[in-house]
């Protein structure tokens, strides 16, 4: 069983069509059996995503209120939460000024190196960071992390 962790900007493919839709979805169907990780925040950036599509009118009313919905019931039904706690806050300052990378992309792979480290003591496979942010995903590489870009997928 493979696992994903997936920062907002891979995770909301999910949930609003565009490049690299396919391939989180499939990524996330049930079917494939892959287990897929998410930080506490994301649930926020997620919202924050689609308000603001929603602002700049490039979704209607309507998408959105069901992309979120969709998403809330994912959230709870079919990924695991990574808490954030304050270890790992401490963990996500020094990833940001190691990396210079923005705050909440710091609490994100804060989160993913979290993840993997509990995957790894308890013997199972490391997991791969699914992100579209090129400085983050850079960062992952660079802490060792596997990384998969969902733009490289159209």
């Amino acid at each position: 069983m493979a696992a994903f962790f997936c920062d907002s900007s891979a995770i909301v493919k999910r949930y609003v069509n565009e490049t690299g839709s396919n391939f989180v979805e499939d990524l996330a169907d049930v079917k494939n059996g892959n287990v897929i990780l998410l930080a506490r925040i994301t649930q926020v950036e997620i919202a924050a995503a689609i308000a603001r599509r929603l602002k700049g009118r490039s979704i209607a009313t309507a998408d959105a209120q069901k992309a979120l919905a969709t998403f809330q019931h994912d959230l709870t039904n079919s990924y695991f939460t990574v808490e954030i706690t304050p270890l790992l806050s401490s963990r996500a300052m020094s990833l940001a000024t190691k990396h210079a990378l923005r705050g909440y992309d710091a609490v994100q792979l804060a989160a993913a190196l979290e993840a993997n480290d509990e995957r790894i003591a308890d013997e199972l496979s490391p997991l791969t960071l699914v992100s579209a942010d090129d400085e983050l995903n850079t960062a992952a590489e660079a802490e060792g992390l596997s990384v998969e870009n969902p733009n490289d997928y159209p």
